[in-house]
């Protein structure tokens, strides 16, 4: 990110999200971290199931509007789930992160959920980001489609494999089924691949570890229209570092 980023602001980026959830050491997030996220010019960090790994994130979750979780999560848990911001041109961006319940928890519904922050979210702005932590590539299109006319964009995350599929929908919504992982990329979705291995051979449970060496930033980049809300293009990125 320290590297990456301001090359990214540089080419005219005024809103970042980062989905954070695994920033600590490959899994869960810390306040420590997630500071050093925010510190580094991310404007607003997502999460996903791993959201509760570290204990510590509760409280901070509480204090911090900046670090959602998904909104799904039945009420009373800790923190929000959407929040409307401020890019760094002056506009107000809304931003949305909902959770799958394919192969995941079983959670509300992420798109009864949808339906009910846009009804607030829209009373300030047009430009709605949608952050989709889910499991199945289906569940994340059904989404999309979903919310296609109703928001900016349907980013998909938490496969940590970015996909090929992106695309403005006729409705002016921007989607992918997956943005992709930034870690290394000599790995199994971030893992040692050793260690993958390991599991995958003999079905025992071991203690994944983050692997070294190249590194790999993985995004989108979407051009929204704030006028009316809707996105005029959207194209992947990813940056190498050895």
């Amino acid at each position: 990110m320290a590297e990456f980023l301001p090359q990214l602001m540089n080419d005219e980026v005024d809103f970042v999200i980062a989905n954070g959830e695994n920033v600590s050491g490959g899994i869960g997030i810390t306040p420590q971290y997630a500071t050093m996220l925010l510190d580094q010019g991310v404007d607003v960090i997502t999460t996903g199931n791993h959201i509760w790994r570290k204990k510590e994130i509760i409280p901070f979750l509480e204090q911090e509007p900046r670090l959602l979780r998904p909104a799904n999560y039945p009420p009373g848990a800790p923190g929000r789930g959407s929040g409307i911001y401020t890019s760094s041109h002056g506009e107000k961006i809304g931003v949305l992160n909902l959770e799958g319940r394919i192969f995941m928890k079983s959670l509300e519904s992420p798109f009864k959920t949808a339906d009910e922050h846009l009804s607030f979210l829209r009373r300030e702005t047009k430009v709605i980001i949608v952050d989709f932590h889910a499991e199945a590539t289906s569940e994340k299109m059904a989404l999309g489609w979903f919310l296609d006319g109703e928001v900016s964009a349907v980013l998909g995350t938490h496969t940590h494999v970015q996909t090929a599929d992106e695309r403005v929908l006729p409705g002016g919504t921007a989607y992918i089924t997956d943005a992709g992982m930034t870690g290394p990329s000599d790995s199994v979705i971030g893992v040692k691949k050793d260690i993958a291995l390991e599991r995958f051979l003999t079905m025992l449970p071991n203690k994944f570890e983050p692997a070294t060496g190249k590194i790999e930033l993985q995004g989108v980049i979407v051009d929204v229209d704030e006028e009316t809300g809707h996105s005029v293009g959207i194209r992947r990125v990813k940056m190498g570092l050895d």
